[in-house]
């Protein structure tokens, strides 16, 4: 049976520098983003244990356990391809005509992306995401790692929105965190998965 496993950084540690900490970053992806990716392995061993036994009286918490464990896994993927040492500036393309349309310009994607990720009420993400129903872009707040979010969008670019992203740099003023955040922002990646998301049939 195939497990999740944690993916390489796709730079060393320390080439966000001076806008991401190489000790965080090292921090972050061995130890956070891998307690995520064995988290979900062990839940899926323990949901096997239960099916096994016929015992689903844990099926709530094993449940709830998984999509924490497995979403956080998958956004942390994408955060550390969202970004890049060559990053920052602006999208161009389709992507800057689309932000363009559903936004009225760059500037305002950025400050409702800020606000929605700075005011996240306790922990979470910010989200640009293609909603496939209207086929739209839209902004949203993911609350731990999967709650908030519209059913069936798709996320394009994410940032990290947990203490233990920015603290050791940032300490507790996460808006700078997030202002540094857009001089690394990796749009060619972020084009990309605009593109694929675009194919995605909506989910009615």
């Amino acid at each position: 049976m195939p497990a999740y496993t944690l993916p390489d950084l796709p730079y060393a540690p320390e080439a966000l520098e001076p806008h991401y900490s190489g000790e965080i970053v090292a921090l972050h992806h061995g130890k956070h983003h891998a307690a995520y990716v064995k988290g979900a392995n062990d839940t899926l061993e323990l949901l096997a244990a239960a099916r096994e036994a016929g015992d689903f009286s844990a099926i709530n918490m094993l449940t709830r356990s998984f999509a924490f464990h497995l979403s956080g896994h998958v956004l942390h993927s994408m955060f550390w391809t969202n970004m890049s040492p060559d990053g920052g500036g602006r999208p161009d393309g389709e992507l800057a005509a689309a932000i363009d349309e559903f936004f009225g310009g760059f500037e305002a994607m950025q400050a409702q992306l800020t606000a929605a990720t700075v005011n996240v009420q306790g922990i979470g993400w910010g989200a640009l995401a293609w909603e496939p129903v209207a086929q739209r872009l839209v902004v949203e707040q993911i609350h731990d790692h999967q709650g908030n979010v519209g059913a069936g969008t798709v996320p394009l670019l994410v940032i990290d929105s947990w203490e233990h992203a920015y603290y050791l740099q940032y300490k507790n003023v996460k808006a700078d965190f997030v202002k540094a955040f857009w001089n690394i922002t990796n749009w060619v990646d972020v084009a990309r998965r605009f593109e694929a998301a675009r194919t995605v049939p909506p989910a009615l």
